[in-house]
């Protein structure tokens, strides 16, 4: 699907949203090792961000997502690079705390989404959010966990249809971080 954007600090973007092949992966997991760190948390260490990039994030990760069934994943592209991604998984983990904030089934969690730091407000997060909830319009909702301290995830993800409906921890090495549960309906 293609999308134009544009943002107040950047030009027009022509891009497009897609599902990456095995040819992307190198690129992809090189996206995610510059744009995981910008949502994380002042005062995790760089060795916990590290080893979760190597343990979730590399290309053979990324290979592994791009087969399983119950996930997808959607890179925005231009015609020269990805600009971001998003990762959507079927269902509701095993987790307490997730499955009293996510009712409603059948579920989808938007498990990743993030772009780069230069195409911050030039609608590449809208355009993978349209197309990441086009693709869930199956669902009874979209749920996803987002950092407490990352108020400007936040209110994008509001701006989306979000709503806080609970909270959950996240472990990221050897710290836990607490997260807001948001949903959307379909």
């Amino acid at each position: 699907m293609e999308h134009l954007a544009a943002g107040l600090a950047a030009a027009l973007i022509i891009m497009r949203v897609e599902v990456p092949g095995p040819a992307d992966l190198t690129e992809l997991a090189a996206v995610a090792a510059i744009t995981f760190p910008l949502a994380c948390p002042p005062g995790v260490t760089a060795e916990n961000v590290n080893a979760f990039i190597a343990a979730n994030l590399s290309e053979t990760a990324f290979a592994g997502y791009l087969s399983d069934p119950d996930r997808l994943l959607l890179i925005a592209r231009d015609d020269t690079r990805i600009l971001g991604y998003a990762m959507l998984i079927r269902g509701v983990p095993e987790d307490t705390d997730v499955a009293q904030a996510v009712p409603l089934r059948p579920a989808v969690e938007l498990s990743k989404m993030y772009t780069l730091p230069d195409v911050h407000g030039a609608g590449v997060s809208a355009a993978l959010m349209a197309e990441s909830l086009r693709r869930s319009a199956d669902a009874a909702c979209v749920w996803l966990g987002v950092n407490q301290k990352n108020e400007r995830a936040q209110r994008f993800y509001a701006k989306a249809g979000f709503r806080v409906s609970g909270t959950k921890t996240f472990r990221l090495g050897d710290s836990v971080e607490s997260d807001y549960v948001m949903v959307r309906t379909t």
